[in-house]
């Protein structure tokens, strides 16, 4: 595929963020964009196109979510519930990556639709080849969706 995907991170943690930044650096990602948002909320207004994510060129809608459990403003269950209530997005692969291993958490995240769920791992090599693993599954081997554009939204 010649089209850059576009994987949508919702983190709060600033290293984590620089970790996930320089592990899609160093596993070469081609064609493949990381955009970042750091809150729940923001990332409601990325995936519905609001204020300054209305420019889809230069926020495109993902092809797959990375999202954070626990987040400022709006959990990442409260976004998994937000966009499986909307049919433009709701068929987007979520990927929750998150340092919670409580079973509660992760039940409750494939109750509301995740289609995965990752723990994060200590130290920067394991989160590299944690990486390396999803990208080869997400974006070489799955069949993944075609977005969906707004109609009227």
């Amino acid at each position: 595929m010649t089209q850059t995907q576009t994987i949508l991170l919702v983190e709060d943690n600033p290293v984590d963020i620089l970790l996930m930044q320089r592990a899609f650096r160093d596993r070469i990602f081609t064609n493949t964009s990381l955009q970042i948002v750091r809150d729940g909320d923001a990332a409601v207004f990325y995936l519905n196109g609001d204020g300054e994510y209305s420019d889809r060129e230069r926020y495109p809608l993902p092809r797959i979510i990375l999202l954070d459990l626990k987040l400022p403003r709006r959990s990442g269950h409260e976004v998994l519930v937000w966009l499986k209530q909307q049919p433009e997005l709701k068929r987007l692969p979520v990927v929750m990556l998150t340092s919670s291993r409580q079973t509660l958490d992760i039940n409750q995240a494939y109750d509301l639709g995740v289609n995965s769920y990752l723990v994060k791992p200590v130290g920067f090599a394991s989160l590299s080849e944690m990486m390396q693993s999803f990208g080869e599954y997400w974006l070489n081997h799955t069949q993944l969706p075609e977005p969906r554009e707004f109609s009227g939204l």
